[in-house]
Parts: C-alpha cells; sequence; structure tokens
C-alpha cells in the first residue's frame, strides 16, 4: 500500500490523522535534521498501522514535507 504524508516536524505532538483515503497528516516533536523526522514518521506509522518498522519505507520527499510512503 502507497500513501502520500504531510510532515508537520517540531509539533507539540506525536499524532496520525487521516484526510482521506491514501492521504495523512503526521505531525512529530523531532526536528528535520539528519533525517530525526523520517525516523520519526517511520516509528510512528509503524505503530498506527501496527506493523513492524521494516514494512515502512519513504520512497519519495526525503527531504520534503510531503512524503510519498510504501506500507508492505
Amino acid at each position: 500500500m502507497r500513501i502520500y504524508v504531510r510532515v508537520t516536524p517540531r509539533a507539540g505532538k506525536n499524532e496520525v490523522l487521516k484526510i482521506s483515503e491514501g492521504e495523512y497528516i503526521v505531525k512529530v516533536t523531532a526536528v528535520p535534521e539528519k533525517g530525526k523526522a523520517n525516523v520519526a514518521v517511520i516509528k510512528l506509522l509503524a505503530d498506527h498501522f501496527n506493523v513492524p518498522k521494516s514494512s515502512i519505507s519513504i520512497i519519495g520527499g526525503k527531504s520534503t514535507r510531503v512524503k510519498l510512503v510504501e506500507i508492505s
């Protein structure tokens, strides 16, 4: 499954919000430096979808706020 994720780094709390089918907003408290926010996004999505972190990969937009994420 592939989804689009709009990331908000430096948020007040970590949360996943569903906008529509295949589109989510992910708020993380991590800073967008050295991949810290991406790691937090992967961890948060793994918890949300109840899959291991290794099943989630960012396949597009690693350095942007809008990311294409694959969940296997």
